[in-house]
């Protein structure tokens, strides 16, 4: 597993945030919520917001295989049976090469410390995938 030590600091402020829009009366209706986290790099954040947010199913994705396994080892490592398995996700590619993700089934879209180091695509592609992937009141979140 991998450890980056800016992920560990700002672990807490992000969830702190991410509680007001998934947290508790913060959603309309019951069920889960779906979460797709592009760029997520080591797994940290993901295996942390899944715990901290039960109501989520989280599907953390990135574009380098040395990532995705460490998003495994992240998961199982801290037993989060929220978070599914991490796939492989190039944001530059149209959202229909996005592991499967239908139109209007997100209700977040999750994307930290990608748009300050990817290519201008990649940023283009985010904005894309959320405007067809996100349900109607969902949330594009990024930070970095």
């Amino acid at each position: 597993m991998q450890a980056p030590a800016a992920a560990e600091r700002n672990k807490g402020p992000i969830l702190a945030v991410l509680r007001e829009y998934v947290g508790p009366g913060a959603h309309a209706g019951p069920g889960v919520l779906r979460v797709l986290e592009v760029g997520a790099g080591a797994g940290l954040h993901a295996a942390h917001f899944a715990q901290a947010l039960p109501q989520t199913l989280w599907q953390p994705s990135d574009i380098d295989p040395r990532a995705l396994r460490s998003i495994a080892a992240y998961v199982e490592a801290m037993q989060v049976p929220n978070v599914l398995p991490p796939i492989l996700l190039d944001v530059s590619q149209g959202w229909e090469m996005w592991g499967g993700t239908q139109p209007a089934t997100l209700d977040l879209l999750v994307s930290i410390n990608m748009m300050h180091i990817a290519e201008l695509r990649c940023t283009e592609g985010l904005f894309k995938g959320a405007g067809v992937l996100l349900k109607p009141g969902g949330v594009l979140f990024t930070y970095g």
